[in-house]
């Protein structure tokens, strides 16, 4: 119960503020470049990692990512830039 409402005055402070949602509201921002980068920033951490599947906490569930010789670049507390040919982005509800 506490959770929703804090999520919904957060939300409201968001809209009145006009601040970005993504700040506010701990959502990850998620950077495509084509079919060979992706940029997640705002992560919870790495759950798995192969060369052909990650897997991401998130706030609010766990983002899945699957393709093909995947390689991290760059890892840093709440940033991932994971290169390699990227077939399928999934968000997992908690």
């Amino acid at each position: 119960m506490e959770k929703k409402w804090r999520q919904k005055m957060r939300r409201w402070i968001t809209n009145q503020l006009d601040l970005p949602e993504d700040v506010m509201m701990d959502f990850p921002r998620i950077t495509m470049v084509g079919q060979i980068h992706i940029y997640i920033e705002n992560h919870k951490g790495l759950l798995s990692f192969s060369d052909k599947e990650i897997r991401i906490l998130l706030s609010q569930g766990q983002l899945l990512i699957k393709g093909k010789a995947f390689v991290i670049k760059t890892i840093l507390p709440e940033e991932i830039l994971l290169e390699g040919k990227i077939e399928q982005v999934l968000f997992i509800p908690e």
